[in-house]
């Protein structure tokens, strides 16, 4: 059998990531880059990855030209936004190939954007191909674990869980949806203007909790707070003075019954041991059992994000076609052996 063949979409710092794990596995390879960025359009990969084999490849922009290669899946990691990724993902569903995104919009967007998670649905279904939505958060810490976890109890009142994390191996796109790096006043005019958003994904993973649990949610409720820095902090892609706003605090709730009943928060900040922060992700169920979880520090959100994308490589080639979430396939898992195995 041929090796399971992956196109990277976006070479910033995910899908470096990507390209990066990938070529750590065996029964996989990737076979083309796509990026629009001036400075690596015409490189070789190599060059960004520092990965013998990778001189093969070629950083492109001709989006046409590479979903013209024989493929089976296409990494896409682009942008946050359902309204970025919706023309590229049609793109790559067209040219018949299977897509996983880390787009926060897509973990779980039925009931979020149904018109187009409809459209999409139907296209892919249309080809025969499966779209997958997932990342860390949203698609693992603050849904898919905490569906499986609920699995163990037979009855639950509440579900609390907080994501304390460090933002900063993140990239510039990152950086601007959280603020980082704006005074207190600036911050307050992206909340209003749409530029800075906090943690994107709460209400998909609300959803996705919910549509699991059987929880009939009434509304969903959003708070997001700018978390103010007393020193200086410096990371590849941001600097941020005493003052300044080093992250943002984001608080969701799903209510139903008159009252939350899914609570999800997520402080996170660039370097939060300069503030004496402790990262980890926590999760409680209150029910019968009562569960409670920690894991600290936090699962790395670069990482674990990169990852997710390519670990699911298998689970999205199995898939029936059309729209998929974390929460309808296959447990995720580490992949340790050959890709090839874990092919139905």
């Amino acid at each position: 059998m041929e090796n399971i063949k992956v196109i990277v979409w976006g070479i910033g710092t995910m899908g470096t990531l990507m390209a990066k794990i990938l070529a750590e596995k065996e029964g996989v390879e990737l076979v083309g880059a796509l990026d629009s960025a001036p400075d690596k359009v015409g490189q070789p990969l190599s060059e960004i990855t520092r990965i013998s084999g990778h001189e093969k490849i070629n950083v492109s922009r001709d989006t046409e030209e590479v979903l013209l290669m024989d493929a089976d899946v296409v990494l896409l990691a682009v942008s946050s936004f359902m309204g970025e990724t919706l023309e590229p993902i049609r793109k790559i569903i067209q040219n018949g190939k299977n897509v996983i995104t880390i787009a926060e919009e897509w973990a779980y967007p039925r009931l979020t954007a149904p018109k187009e998670s409809g459209e999409i649905d139907a296209l892919a279904r249309s080809r025969g191909v499966t779209v997958l939505g997932t990342g860390v958060n949203p698609g693992f810490v603050l849904d898919t674990l905490i569906i499986a976890l609920s699995g163990t109890c037979s009855s639950i009142r509440k579900i609390s869980a907080k994501r304390i994390n460090d933002l900063s191996p993140f990239g510039p796109t990152v950086m601007k949806t959280q603020g980082v790096g704006c005074t207190p006043e600036e911050f307050r005019r992206g909340l209003e203007d749409g530029t800075i958003v906090g943690h994107i994904g709460f209400p998909q993973s609300i959803h996705m909790i919910a549509s699991s649990l059987g929880i009939r949610l009434e509304k969903i409720t959003q708070s997001v707070d700018p978390i103010i820095s007393r020193t200086s902090r410096k990371t590849a892609c941001a600097d941020v003075l005493p003052g300044q706003v080093a992250g943002c605090s984001h608080r969701a709730e799903g209510w139903a019954g008159g009252k939350p009943v899914i609570i999800l928060e997520h402080p996170q900040q660039i370097q939060p041991d300069a503030a004496g922060v402790e990262t980890g992700d926590y999760i409680t169920i209150e029910g019968i059992p009562d569960i409670r979880v920690a894991i600290k520090p936090e699962i790395p959100g670069g990482t674990a994000t990169a990852a997710l994308a390519v670990n699911m490589i298998p689970q999205v080639i199995n898939a029936p076609a059309g729209l998929a979430s974390m929460a309808e396939l296959p447990v995720p898992s580490a992949r340790l052996a050959d890709f090839r195995e874990f092919l139905k």
